[in-house]
């Protein structure tokens, strides 16, 4: 059986990881978690990162049936809506974004004109549940614990498993957000290293590990399972959940968790613009 050919474009100025994959006998292909250039010093937003990957696209002679983000991101803004616009294909979240809908609407004071119930997406999916990307089988499966709603898409013997998982050398997702929990990330990353040991995964985020000078994207489930250094076979459930909790307790909020969760809980679509033709973010005080 074929596999899925993919590419990697990195936004270093949110440590982002989009990819294209594709069937190389139909030529179909998915967009997973695309960035949405934002300068949050002007509030500015750009479609530079957006582009390139739009011009590989059609430079490959691509017909783009899916452009999906593995979970409502914290750290970068989605340009789901703009690849939608420019290429076609339905826009794809896991069903639990209605989870992360209710928690950050309330906290946002979003009010009764945003639905909670994910329809700003085209196609909610299910635990489990089996598509097609041409000629390949894929397959989404329910792996939370950073948020509610995380996803890992599995298309032939490639996984894109958001920030469930970073390099070896560089560990696991925190579980400090609204949502997430320590232990149950813990078991969803067993759900991933009961599949092949060469299964590819592909990350959404990488910060160079302290001793590497690269940024990197790609491992496979074995590495994951012999070297993370979180998470490696032998590691408890409860060694590790005291861990993470020790670290996410150092960690600082990502510098635009704000802007692009307001964002990404509505698909990528900005908010609309008020009656000055403006349209604004906001930032909630002291509460977070």
């Amino acid at each position: 059986m074929h596999q899925p050919a993919v590419k990697a474009f990195f936004d270093e100025a949110s440590h982002t990881w989009s990819y294209v994959a594709w069937d190389p006998a139909s030529l179909r292909a998915a967009v997973f978690d695309s960035v949405l250039d934002y300068d949050a010093s002007a509030g500015r937003t750009r479609h530079d990162a957006a582009d390139a990957l739009i011009a590989f696209v059609r430079a490959q002679g691509l017909t783009l049936d899916w452009v999906i983000d593995t979970h409502v991101h914290a750290d970068h803004l989605s340009a789901a809506p703009y690849v939608q616009a420019a290429l076609g294909g339905k826009l794809g979240i896991g069903e639990h974004i209605c989870e992360v809908q209710q928690t950050f609407g309330q906290l946002f004071n979003a009010g009764g004109g945003f639905a909670r119930d994910g329809s700003q997406f085209d196609h909610l999916f299910r635990d489990g549940e089996r598509y097609r990307i041409g000629t390949l089988e894929a397959c989404a499966w329910h792996t939370p614990g950073h948020t509610p709603a995380c996803m890992t898409h599995v298309v032939g013997d490639a996984a894109f498993v958001g920030d469930t998982l970073f390099m070896p050398d560089y560990g696991t997702a925190r579980c400090d957000f609204p949502g997430g929990d320590a232990r149950t990330l813990y078991r969803s990353i067993q759900k991933i290293f009961a599949w092949p040991d060469s299964t590819r995964i592909y990350l959404c985020h990488d910060y160079k590990a302290h001793g590497r000078d690269h940024y990197a994207n790609e491992t496979t489930v074995g590495a994951q399972r012999r070297d993370n250094i979180h998470v490696h076979e032998g590691i408890g459930e409860d060694a590790f959940v005291q861990m993470r909790i020790s670290r996410d307790a150092t960690l600082s909020m990502p510098a635009l968790m704000l802007p692009a969760v307001q964002v990404n809980m509505r698909a990528g679509q900005l908010p609309a613009a008020e009656d000055n033709g403006i349209r604004y973010l906001k930032i909630p005080l002291d509460t977070l």
